[in-house]
């Protein structure tokens, strides 16, 4: 197996020590050495990985390993990616609690947008996000046609003002979770971005819909509130704008969802999307 790895990778880049890590619809994640005997990682793209991610090297060289890893090299479908390290975010999470992973995800964050602030010029390929946006529009027009007023079609309205009106449009990672930040030796880094264009207070609201799989987190109403407050503080933008972009971003999943037919995970980012509108409507 480790031979046949090794075959696959540029023979110029002399990596050693192939392992195959995970494996996904998109591409084969393998670990290897640097001729240094540094820990790195290539990402192996397949056909649906260079249609649909191949632009994240776009991000992360834009960021140029602030407060993200760094792309050491590319050829081909192959990515050779510095290593972040084996320590989720989520691991943090579960041994220190939900605040201090919060604190360290706005860290993080803050780090991210020391890029946009130093007026890096932004090359092409990144996606916008209104087009992020479309499952969920073409499912607020289908119930409204039906003469249905579901929350979809409530949820869309408020998505396509908050598109109307974005600050600060630049590169967003699109995806981050606790999952995609990782702590190494350079410290906390963001991983696996999607590369969109817009507003980066959808990034952030990406929090409120994670950990994926701690409903009770996703729709604890003090949480959100609690997480909402924080970032106001820390980035100095007024939280409704955060809990704005959460919710529809809860409500985009679950018309994800729905298209595939996945009714339960569509309901289970329906109750995020529901807890997320009742803050909102006790601010009001």
């Amino acid at each position: 197996m480790a031979d046949t790895l090794l075959q696959s990778l540029p023979a110029e880049w002399h990596l050693s020590e192939p392992e195959l890590f995970t494996e996904t619809h998109t591409s084969r994640i393998i670990m290897v050495r640097l001729e240094d005997g540094q820990q790195a990682v290539v990402k192996q793209l397949n056909a649906t990985g260079m249609e649909n991610e191949l632009r994240g090297t776009h991000y992360l060289e834009w960021h140029d390993g602030h407060g993200c890893v760094r792309v050491l090299k590319q050829k081909d479908n192959n990515v050779l990616l510095e290593y972040g390290g084996s320590r989720t975010l989520l691991d943090h999470l579960n041994e220190h609690g939900d605040e201090s992973a919060t604190l360290i995800f706005t860290d993080v964050f803050l780090r991210l947008q020391e890029t946009f602030r130093s007026r890096k010029p932004v090359t092409p390929g990144f996606v916008p996000l209104r087009k992020q946006f479309a499952s969920l529009f073409k499912k607020a027009e289908k119930d409204r046609n039906s003469g249905e007023q579901s929350i979809f079609v409530e949820v869309a309205a408020i998505a396509d003002r908050l598109l109307s009106n974005q600050r600060d449009i630049q590169p967003l990672h699109g995806d981050i979770h606790h999952e995609n930040i990782l702590f190494g030796k350079r410290g906390w880094l963001v991983i696996d971005p999607q590369a969109l264009l817009g507003d980066p207070a959808y990034d952030a609201a990406n929090m409120f819909y994670n950990p994926v799989e701690r409903t009770d987190l996703r729709t604890d109403q003090k949480r959100i509130a609690a997480m909402a407050e924080i970032f106001e503080r820390v980035f100095k933008r007024d939280r409704k704008d955060y809990l704005e972009f959460g919710m529809s971003h809860a409500c985009l999943s679950a018309s994800w969802h729905d298209e595939d037919e996945n009714f339960e995970e569509r309901d289970r980012s329906l109750a995020v999307t529901e807890a997320i509108r009742d803050i909102l409507k006790s601010l009001a």
